[in-house]
């Protein structure tokens, strides 16, 4: 098993929604790098390093909402998969939406979990043992 911790990226378009992940992920003693990204289309840009972004390492956790503007959650999931230097990329829903669409859309394309918002602490009870005993690719 390996002491690396690996780093998490959250794109969501609200500010107080991603301060209460970092919120919680200190309250949980969960202690690996959070990034952020406001939309898809910055999130692409940090994960490439383009448009003089730094690249984040890899692999990245992502944990990702559906409905943000410019490049929402499900369209950015499709822009992964079709990507062979993202396609594999370990993505959480993290989402106000409890539409059973939108769930079966997340996981058609192969999403690591779903969770709404009110359930944040599920998702970061989850989230600590999988970062702290899964071996990932290097």
């Amino acid at each position: 098993m390996t002491d690396r911790l690996i780093d998490v990226l959250i794109v969501e378009d609200n500010d107080i929604d991603t301060e209460a992940v970092r919120r919680a992920f200190r309250r949980a003693d969960f202690a690996n790098p959070t990034h952020s990204a406001c939309d898809g289309e910055e999130a692409l840009d940090m994960l490439r390093g383009n448009h003089g972004r730094t690249k984040l390492p890899q692999p990245c956790l992502i944990l990702l909402d559906i409905n943000m503007p410019r490049m929402d959650g499900i369209t950015l999931l499709d822009e992964l998969r079709r990507d062979d230097s993202f396609k594999q990329s370990i993505v959480f829903m993290l989402t106000t939406s409890g539409y059973e669409t939108d769930r079966k859309a997340a996981y058609e394309k192969n999403v690591a979990g779903y969770f709404l918002k009110e359930n944040l602490g599920a998702l970061v009870e989850t989230l600590k043992p999988y970062c702290r005993g899964n071996e990932f690719p290097c």
